[in-house]
């Protein structure tokens, strides 16, 4: 329907926004400014406390600093009480007592059939309900006093039953002089193929009553009472009245219950929604025997940002869960997802209630994890990543998913929470040295200066260069690569492998590359809070004290914070040079090993001198001077520390020969 030119200034003129909202908040006095218009409260659209939620009375808008809800009068009618825009202008034109303009003749006669219709429902609740009490619903009775219901619920929740009749509500309704069309048109009965009359829907089944969230009747869901029954539960065909991709069982009552701030939980079934609601959780809903759709997603955040999916322990019940991810995952927003809270295997949510109490529900409320948690259980579980590429297939199915979530922010931050669950799996086969406070003489949070003695281990191999200062250099290094890697968080993911693999044998080295590693990712300190979670993990002074080393201070990357172009030439090369160190002490200790073994020859000597060649022009800068070097029997440049090492394995390996 248009509406004429005007017709919608004219309703905002005399609509005041502040009382059109007044009914849905408390205003907080300290803030507002009646007199001006100038009203603050608590935001209807999220949970919180503080008075976020702005309305400018004279200008007519509102808006929320929380959840950057905004929009006028009209819009503010359509998100709190889930109605159309002609809806909402309905209903502000009758507030303010501004006749509606005449609507088309299709239009108008749309709106009364579904009037009609709805008026048509509300005579078969009073139906089903009346059944009820018969001598033919007793088994239904005897059901429902097995489930505890008690004739209050009943009542509350209009529960009835329908006859085991082929025409019982058909010749109800006609004989009330409904039109057979309504009949047919509120999905109360399906016409026959064979010529006969039309026939009842539901027969033989307990009814619960569907309503939108204006109170209308719009549907049925029935349960049925014979065991052999194709379908157990049955709802109401699609109608104009009804679409269930777009509609919640218990909506308007669980809405009203989540605004005076319970959770909202959203269950799989109508008995589900009624024990939940019973125990005290009355703002429960559940989807009408379908996964849950987009639809029904937006309409659970406009009552809560973080509904609970409680769903069954069972196969059925995990699927489902998993469905909700998949659907969730685009439609994140910030503040407004989704948790998890999976019952105990073959227990519903009236049998944890019925075992332990209320309580017991709260506490498995109180432990549902957020949904990147249940996102990785689905790719993880029950599987093994013993090879790079089982681990590098989980990768590429954590992406896809991530990939799926549109606002830039939250893909981030998942991408972080991934990284730190993927740490938690591979890392435990890594051996992590826990940080030590108390490692050096400056006290808490002080990093242990190079050359300083670190206590003897058990497993530490017994290498022929401990004595030639390479583990003093290596120290060193590893200093400067971590400390450049602090002040240019974004080059943490591009050097991620090289880091993982950086044997880091001081304590406080070993724990800020855990660290570093937990939050490596394209969107590292995206948040601009990594300094800060450093901070916390090794105390108020461990950054400050690692910058501060007099040969940290003094790399370029560090000189010259915020270049990343220096920053990425400078972790290179400190780590080209760590593997070359970690290559020469590897061949020197194998060869080591190999002295007494059966395969001993002159290729001995060559390997270890190659090696040290590799490691020289590794470390090798022109300001070295040239005359440390001299030159091996086979023409290769060797330091003459290494040249001592070289000679006295030489000497070894000639000894062994002659005493073989």
């Amino acid at each position: 329907m248009s509406l004429p030119p005007g017709f919608l200034d004219e309703l905002r003129t005399r609509t005041s926004l502040s009382q059109v909202v007044g009914r849905k908040v408390m205003w907080d006095p300290r803030k507002s400014n009646q007199g001006k218009g100038d009203m603050w409260a608590p935001c209807p659209f999220h949970q919180e406390k503080s008075a976020s939620f702005h309305v400018d009375d004279r200008k007519g808008y509102y808006y929320c600093f929380g959840c950057h809800a905004k929009g006028d009068a009209i819009s503010f009618v359509r998100e709190t009480e889930n109605v159309d825009f002609m809806e909402a202008v309905e209903i502000l034109a009758r507030e303010a007592g501004l006749p509606m303009p005449a609507r088309d003749p299709q239009a108008q006669q749309k709106s009364d059939r579904r009037t009609q219709l709805a008026e048509v429902m509300d005579l078969a609740v009073q139906f089903f309900r009346l059944q009820l009490r018969t001598g033919a619903a007793q088994a239904a009775r005897s059901y429902l006093d097995r489930r505890g219901l008690a004739p209050a619920t009943l009542e509350r929740f209009e529960i009835g039953f329908a006859p085991d009749a082929w025409q019982g509500l058909w010749d109800h309704l006609t004989a009330k002089g409904v039109p057979e069309d309504l009949i047919l048109g509120a999905g109360l009965a399906k016409a026959s193929t064979k010529g006969k009359r039309p026939y009842d829907t539901f027969r033989n089944r307990i009814i619960y009553p569907i309503r939108d969230p204006r109170g209308r009747c719009i549907a049925f869901g029935g349960r049925a009472m014979d065991p052999n029954d194709n379908a157990k539960y049955l709802n109401s065909p699609e109608t104009e009245l009804f679409d269930k991709g777009r509609s919640l069982y218990n909506h308007g009552p669980a809405r009203e219950a989540a605004g005076k701030g319970q959770p909202l939980i959203v269950a799989e079934g109508y008995m589900d929604v009624i024990a939940l609601s019973e125990a005290g959780f009355g703002a429960t809903v559940a989807p009408l025997g379908t996964a849950v759709t987009e639809t029904q997603l937006q309409l659970l955040w406009r009552i809560a940002p973080e509904p609970i999916i409680a769903l069954d322990g069972d196969t059925a019940g995990l699927r489902a869960a998993m469905r909700v991810i998949d659907t969730a995952l685009p439609l994140l927003e910030a503040g407004q997802s989704l948790r998890f809270a999976i019952l105990p295997e073959g227990k519903d949510p009236d049998d944890l209630i019925r075992a332990g109490g209320a309580g017991a529900m709260q506490t498995l409320l109180d432990q549902a994890i957020p949904m990147v948690s249940l996102l990785w259980q689905r790719e993880t579980e029950g599987r093994v990543f013993d090879s790079p590429e089982r681990k590098a297939a989980l990768d590429k199915a954590l992406r896809e998913k991530i990939k799926l979530i549109k606002d830039p922010s939250i893909r981030g931050h998942y991408g972080e929470a991934i990284k730190e669950m993927r740490w938690d799996l591979f890392g435990q086969s890594r051996k992590r040295a826990a940080f030590n406070p108390g490692f050096a003489p400056g006290g808490k949070g002080k990093w242990q200066r190079p050359g300083t003695p670190a206590p003897a281990q058990a497993s530490t191999k017994s290498s022929m260069l401990v004595a030639s200062g390479d583990g003093v250099q290596n120290h060193l290094r590893e200093s400067v690569i971590l400390a450049t890697l602090v002040l240019t968080p974004s080059l943490i993911a591009e050097f991620e492998s090289q880091l993982e693999r950086m044997v880091c044998h001081a304590p406080d080295l070993a724990h800020l590359r855990d660290i570093l590693l937990r939050y490596a990712g394209p969107g590292a300190n995206a948040d601009g809070n990594l300094a800060h979670k450093i901070s916390d993990a090794m105390g108020p002074d461990g950054v400050e004290s690692l910058l501060a080393l007099p040969h940290v201070a003094i790399a370029p990357s560090i000189r010259r914070p915020g270049d990343a172009e220096i920053a990425r030439m400078t972790v290179a090369e400190e780590l080209a040079k760590l593997q070359a160190a970690r290559g020469w002490i590897e061949e020197v200790d194998e060869a080591a090993e190999e002295m007494f073994s059966d395969v001993l020859d002159e290729s001995l000597t060559w390997r270890v001198a190659h090696a040290a060649e590799v490691h020289n022009k590794a470390i090798r800068s022109q300001q070295e001077d040239k005359a440390e070097y001299d030159v091996a029997p086979n023409g290769v440049r060797i330091k003459r520390d290494e040249r001592s090492v070289l000679d006295a394995l030489t000497s070894k390996i000639n000894f062994a020969k002659r005493t073989r």
